[in-house]
């Protein structure tokens, strides 16, 4: 069943009636579910793959992992800061997709099934121009 409104607005404002379902079944929300995924699932598995390998070298890789790489800096600790180094990275490309192609295509999604308020500008009564922040009314 489609809600009666979005969410309040920056503004505090409320949008009129949003077709939920219609969102869901347009083509372009089907994009973004299936792009986000394509980039989200395999992002997982490669982090997971990636630390779980960690795991298994520092449990049975003593002598590998006890390497010293320069100084007192051994493999173990290399990998283990390259794990803090693969969130960032992740979350980057995450923001930067999202950014790029996520948001557009959700901006997309929702554009034909938003109704606008019939009652902006207006008191919830519908009668008197709204206050602005300032105590006076937007004519």
């Amino acid at each position: 069943m489609a809600e009666t409104h979005a969410p309040e607005g920056e503004a505090g404002g409320r949008p009129g009636p949003v077709d939920w379902e219609g969102i869901e079944r347009s083509p372009e929300f089907q994009e973004l579910v299936r792009k986000r995924r394509a980039f989200v699932l395999p992002a997982t598995i490669f982090f997971f793959t990636w630390y779980m390998g960690f795991i298994v070298l520092a449990a049975y890789a003593e002598s590998f992992m006890s390497e010293r790489v320069y100084q007192g800096l051994t493999v173990g600790y290399v990998l283990a800061l390259t794990q803090f180094v693969m969130v960032v990275v992740l979350g980057l490309l995450y923001l930067s997709r999202s950014t790029n192609i996520y948001d557009p295509l959700a901006a997309r999604a929702i554009e034909g099934h938003v109704a606008p308020d019939p009652g902006e500008g207006r008191d919830r009564a519908g009668g008197a121009p709204a206050p602005t922040a300032g105590g006076e009314a937007v004519r």
